[in-house]
């Protein structure tokens, strides 16, 4: 049987990549900490999807599965030396991937020691910019450099970017069942042509294309700003789940005008076919309202210091606009309402309040967003953030929840 292997069993892992490759003539093997969830999934091998949209709800089974425990080194290693494991993936979160690359490179020894020419294509769906790449330089400073060569001919590092909306189980559905997950139907996973060795295998929803570069800035200056609007004027307009925010008009117009300011950079910036990114949006916008999901405001802005970088959803897709000439003027307002967003579970928010209200604007400019004055998406954003800071205070989260 034709066996892959993926590093987290968690929202994106479990709930996309794990019902592809199942989909496709694969038995999953899942490696994770979760030892409640390693046990649920090794007791049934398999596991339920409930995909849900507001008129609609569908259950599907994924197996055969199996699962490891991340310490369980020599059965993980042993598996990816085998000639039948040939596709893998990381859904660990940026910050773990230290941890899978030492495993990665011991079954890639082992596999390359015993003559194993079959390439092995991992597709790395991180929130991280360059995540393959850095995952690959991992893995190589763990292995001897006379097998450099041979991961350079028989192993692919594969960007993706993730568009299937996953919330996290509640406490009440884990305890139900430690393995069901909830999520949207979606079901197209582009990846990088360029990062695979030999032909991409055959994937049901997966795309590849170059140069994916296309790919992660639409995801990302159109996808996530469209969120990130949404949850900040959200947030200051007292609404706890996005779609409550999105039934707003005057936010609604926001976050429409922040993705169609991008839409039209990466227009001229990429050439897609007429009207493709328009008819992008207008699907965003249409998942976006979908309630089973039960996406709150808290969830799509936390963690605001990451996503105002520079090179993040919001600032750097002003920036890409006005590269290619566009005002991003949508997008500015939703770069003001996140140095506004303060929710109080997120610890991330407090810190970006007290910087404000010690250092002033300007210096968080310059220290989370890299804008330096004179630059003009850091004169308009301050201009709106003072706009919006003297506006009557209209927060209160429980009037419209």
């Amino acid at each position: 049987m034709s066996e892959a292997v993926i590093f987290g069993a968690g929202n994106i892992g479990r709930g996309f990549i794990g019902q592809l490759y199942s989909e496709s003539g694969y038995r999953v093997n899942f490696v994770d900490i979760d030892q409640t969830l390693l046990e649920a999934l090794n007791a049934r091998e398999q596991y339920r999807i409930r995909l849900v949209t507001n008129a609609h709800t569908e259950e599907v089974t994924v197996g055969p599965v199996r699962a490891f425990a991340a310490g369980q080194v020599d059965e993980i290693v042993a598996l990816l030396a085998l000639p039948e494991t040939q596709i893998g993936a990381t859904a660990v979160g940026a910050g773990a991937l230290k941890y899978v690359a030492p495993t990665l490179a011991k079954g890639i020894a082992r596999r390359a020691r015993a003559g194993v020419l079959e390439p092995l294509n991992l597709i790395i769906c991180e929130n991280l910019k360059g995540a393959a790449s850095i995952l690959r330089e991992m893995v190589l400073q763990a292995l001897p450099h006379e097998l450099h060569e041979y991961v350079a001919g028989h192993i692919g590092f594969v960007d993706t970017v993730i568009a299937r909306m996953v919330p996290a189980p509640t406490p009440e559905m884990r305890a139900q069942d430690p393995s069901l997950i909830v999520v949207e139907p979606y079901k197209e996973l582009p990846v990088d042509r360029n990062g695979f060795v030999g032909e991409p295998p055959a994937i049901v929803g997966m795309l590849p294309f170059a140069p994916f570069s296309f790919y992660t800035e639409r995801k990302l200056y159109i996808h996530n700003a469209g969120h990130a609007v949404l949850a900040y004027l959200g947030y200051l307009a007292g609404y706890e789940y996005g779609y409550d925010a999105l039934d707003d008009d005057d936010i609604y117009f926001q976050a429409r005008g922040a993705m169609e300011e991008s839409a039209l950079a990466l227009t001229r910036k990429y050439h897609p076919p007429h009207g493709a990114l328009l008819a992008n949006i207008d699907d965003l916008l249409q998942r976006f309202r979908n309630r089973a999901l039960g996406d709150t405001i808290a969830r799509l802005g936390r963690d605001p210091i990451r996503k105002l970088a520079r090179t993040d959803r919001l600032v750097g897709a002003a920036l890409n606009a006005v590269a290619e000439g566009v005002m991003p003027a949508h997008l500015v307002t939703g770069i003001a309402a996140g140095l506004r967003f303060n929710d109080p579970t997120d610890p991330v928010a407090a810190d970006l309040q007290s910087r404000l209200h010690s250092y002033g604007i300007a210096k968080v400019l310059g220290e989370v967003c890299e804008l330096s004055p004179g630059e003009p998406v850091f004169e308009m954003v301050v201009e709106r953030y003072r706009a919006l800071t003297s506006a009557p205070a209209t927060c209160q989260r429980s009037s419209r929840a």
